[in-house]
C-alpha cells in the first residue's frame, strides 16, 4: 500500500519543484529591470491594419494594454477582445487616450487586411499588429508570451498561445497582468489610475 503511494508523491514533488524552479528562473533579479518588476516588454515595430509601422515608442505617453493573439481563434481572442472594448466604453473620456494591442501571433494569416476586417467589431482603440514571423517571435519574446502552430487532422492548423492581458504603463515598462474578466467599470478603473 505504501509503495503504491510513493510514486504519485515523488511525481507531485517533482512537479512542484519543476514549477518553483520556473518561477524563480522567469522573476529572477537578473531578468529585472531597475524598478525590481520583470523585464516584459520592448521595442517592437510591427504593421497597423493601415498598412503603417507602429513602434513601441509612439505609445508612450499612456498605459496601454498587450494581448497576442489570432483572428481564427474560435473563443478565446473574440472574448478578451470584447472585455477589452467594454473597458474602453465604461473609460468614457477619461480613455480617450487608451490604447489596446491586438498582437496577431499568426502573421501567415492574419494580414493588415484581415486585422482591419476582425477588428471592426471592436473598439477602435484596439490596434491590431502583424508582422513578418521574425518580428512576432522577437516581440512574443520579449513579452515572455507563448504562440505554437498546432496543426489539426484536416490539415488546416489552430495556434496555441498565452491568454494574459499585459498592462503595461505610459513609459513602456510592464506594471502587471491585466484582469478584464472584471466589471468593466472596476478594470476601467485601474487601466485609468495609470494615466
Amino acid at each position: 500500500m505504501q509503495r503504491r503511494l510513493i510514486l504519485p508523491l515523488i511525481v507531485f514533488l517533482l512537479g512542484a519543484l519543476a514549477l518553483a524552479a520556473a518561477a524563480i528562473l522567469t522573476f529572477s533579479p537578473t531578468r529585472q529591470n531597475q524598478t525590481g518588476t520583470a523585464s516584459v516588454g520592448g521595442p517592437f515595430s510591427l504593421t497597423t491594419p493601415d498598412g503603417k509601422t507602429l513602434t513601441d515608442k509612439e505609445l508612450r505617453g499612456a498605459p496601454f494594454l498587450v494581448f497576442f493573439g489570432f483572428t481564427h481563434c474560435p473563443d478565446i481572442c473574440p472574448t478578451k477582445l470584447f472585455e477589452i472594448s467594454e473597458t474602453l466604453r465604461a473609460a468614457g473620456p477619461k480613455g480617450e487616450k487608451l490604447r489596446a494591442l491586438f498582437i496577431s501571433v499568426d502573421p501567415a494569416r492574419d494580414t493588415p487586411e484581415t486585422l482591419k476586417s476582425y477588428l471592426g467589431s471592436f473598439d477602435p482603440r484596439i490596434i491590431g499588429l502583424t508582422g513578418d514571423q521574425a518580428a512576432i517571435d522577437a516581440t512574443v519574446k520579449a513579452y515572455r508570451a507563448y504562440a505554437k502552430k498546432v496543426p489539426l487532422k484536416d490539415g488546416d492548423y489552430t495556434m496555441d498561445h498565452t491568454a494574459l492581458v499585459y498592462l503595461m504603463g505610459k513609459d513602456g515598462s510592464f506594471i502587471g497582468a491585466f484582469n478584464s474578466e472584471r466589471p468593466p467599470a472596476e478594470a476601467a478603473a485601474e487601466w485609468l489610475r495609470h494615466l
